[in-house]
């Protein structure tokens, strides 16, 4: 049994929602395909994409809470990485700039193509295990009961809340699109914000204890 604190929950998901709107590879895919081929290509492409983050959350569910229970060298040395990589996230935010999402070179609209590209994709992507790596065990504490069913609960509410972001991305990708290739400005925006919350990801994560 765990028990998860209301305010950990709602941090996580506030943080879990920026995250997923942060304009990245996989949300502007799901974008760019649901505005060149509408919704039901942007819904495949992101469920593909979440059953990625399955594998992810599985993975670090069981290494990291070896590593919290087993060794504080381990802990530190995974805690100093993971605060590197979010700057080094942050830093690649801040430089930024608008990207162009006036083409696509993907011709791909068969739905169950789309759904394992978007799987492939999230799997074959080092940088996810890495920031789940990071991201997660910030808010599991030992005192909340076992690591393991805490990291796998928070790798479930990352994923709804990744569904839940891109699903209105699809939805709205007609106008949202043609927003986004009209306006540079909004996404250098989008960029800032995502970059501060990195920071503060990492600031957050050099000061847990274990």
């Amino acid at each position: 049994m765990i028990d998860i604190p209301v305010e950990t929950v709602s941090l996580f998901l506030a943080a879990s929602v920026a995250l997923a709107l942060a304009p990245g590879p996989d949300n502007i895919f799901v974008l760019t395909q649901s505005a060149l081929y509408g919704r039901s290509s942007g819904i495949m492409v992101t469920l593909g994409l979440c059953t990625g983050l399955l594998f992810h959350t599985t993975a670090v569910a069981v290494g990291v809470a070896v590593l919290f229970q087993t060794s504080a060298i381990a802990f530190n040395a995974l805690k100093l990485i993971g605060a590197g990589y979010l700057l080094y996230l942050a830093w690649q935010a801040f430089r930024a700039g608008a990207s162009n999402l006036a083409t696509s070179s993907s011709t791909v609209r068969d739905f169950r193509k789309l759904y394992f590209r978007g799987v492939v994709m999230n799997i074959t992507n080092p940088k996810v295990a890495i920031f789940f790596l990071a991201f997660l065990p910030q808010f599991a504490d030992p005192e909340n009961g076992s690591l393991t069913v805490q990291l796998l609960a928070f790798g479930g509410l990352f994923i709804i809340a990744t569904f839940l972001t891109f699903g209105a991305i699809s939805w709205g990708a007609g106008s949202l699109g043609e927003w986004l290739r009209k306006s540079d400005g909004a996404q250098r925006i989008m960029n800032r914000v995502a970059g501060t919350v990195f920071v503060g990801l990492a600031v957050k994560l050099v000061l847990t204890e274990r």
